[in-house]
């Protein structure tokens, strides 16, 4: 009886025999471990019963978030702050002020002379031709130079493309330029100049430029009185032309003697022959093929009509020539065909001539009535310009 009651009583407490010498440490880890009741009637109905992490997890503390230094939490701190800051911003401005001040009374930093201008680049533009635009900076504060406003005038000068100035401490200005570069001889009326790439005019006096031995074709055209980029689409023609001229590294515009871009779409070249010059229609694309046909044509062309004055080489597969003033063709050398004609015009009576490109493979406007204007003849070219042995024959209709 003894037995049964020591068995209930050691059920009634939840503790086995074989569990008294367990360490006390272990019951309390699983006291820890095991959930409460109430935790139990909080679970959801559909967790699973070993599923108690979510109940022995421990929480985590928030902390407020702290505010940064410039913006203190008390009154006093930011009238303090507030202070500081106004005290910072007085001492800059108060050393900027004395620093000027230092600056502009101080005789260290002012222009004494025109020799505290430098200046390197120079080749056609004289430092006389210079100094006038730094004239009323003499005797000034090296700090109160513009030099954005000296620059620009400086590039105002014709033979001037571009130009920097800059301060070097104490007294002195440097200047560094780059000069234009001339690539043609420019005609107008009765003066002889020279003109860059972008059209600007240069001036030159007649020593100088036998000096520098310049080899150019004379451009005529070009005005003064137009603007720039007039002149500038001129001169883009101008070396679209020489460039493919000297493609093949023949140099053959050396060749040519005057170029006429009055027209863009229509550079007629002179080009130099025994006993006269022809006026020659290149247009403004194909350069060196036209020029190609030329050059295998022109000695035939030449002994047909004796007064062979203008080449137009602007259609495909035929040129027209025309006659001198005054001037008929041989009816003899035309051969058995019915040639057309129409006005004739020399280079020097009639610039204005064929100023319109016609459109390839199209007749010349002007060669309608033969029996009015006899000095025109349209020829066929049917041998490649490259071959050897050519020949021409006049246009049968």
């Amino acid at each position: 009886m003894l037995k049964g009651v020591n068995i209930e009583r050691i059920n009634q407490t939840g503790t086995l025999p074989w569990e008294d010498d367990a360490p006390n440490e272990s019951r309390f880890r699983r006291a820890r471990q095991a959930p409460s009741p109430a935790a139990r009637s909080r679970r959801a109905p559909d967790a699973p019963e070993d599923d108690e992490s979510d109940f022995t997890r421990p929480r985590k503390r928030f902390k407020g978030q702290s505010r940064p230094w410039w913006r203190p939490a008390s009154k006093a701190g930011r009238v303090f702050l507030a202070l500081g800051a106004l005290a910072i911003v007085i001492g800059g401005i108060a050393c900027w002020l004395t620093a000027k001040r230092y600056l502009e009374r101080d005789s260290r930093f002012r222009i004494a002379g025109t020799a505290n201008i430098e200046a390197a680049g120079l080749s056609q533009v004289s430092r006389a031709d210079m100094l006038p635009v730094f004239g009323e900076d003499v005797g000034r504060n090296i700090f109160f130079v513009n030099l954005s406003d000296r620059r620009k005038k400086l590039e105002q000068i014709p033979w001037i493309q571009r130009a920097s100035v800059m301060r070097i401490l104490p007294d002195h200005i440097r200047i560094s330029v780059v000069e234009r570069t001339p690539i043609a001889f420019v005609r107008q009326g009765q003066q002889i100049g020279l003109v860059d790439a972008d059209g600007v005019l240069l001036t030159m006096p007649s020593a100088t430029m036998t000096q520098h031995h310049y080899s150019f074709p004379v451009v005529t055209g070009i005005d003064a009185g137009e603007p720039q980029p007039s002149r500038k689409a001129r001169m883009v023609v101008y070396q679209r032309l020489v460039r493919d001229l000297d493609s093949n590294g023949q140099h053959l515009s050396d060749q040519i003697s005057e170029i006429d871009l009055t027209d863009p779409q229509d550079a007629r070249i002179l080009m130099p022959e025994q006993g006269r010059d022809i006026l020659a229609h290149f247009g403004d694309d194909h350069f060196l093929d036209r020029y190609q046909r030329y050059k295998a044509h022109i000695a035939e062309w030449r002994q047909q009509y004796p007064h062979l004055a203008t080449v137009d080489l602007r259609y495909d597969q035929q040129v027209v020539l025309q006659m001198a003033s005054g001037a008929t063709a041989d009816a003899d050398n035309a051969g058995a065909a019915q040639p057309t004609t129409a006005n004739s015009a020399s280079a020097a009576d009639h610039p204005q001539a064929l100023a319109k490109k016609p459109q390839a493979k199209s007749a010349h406007p002007a060669l309608k009535d033969q029996k009015k204007h006899p000095q025109i003849r349209r020829v066929a070219v049917k041998t490649p310009p490259q071959t050897a042995n050519h020949t021409a024959h006049t246009w049968d209709q």
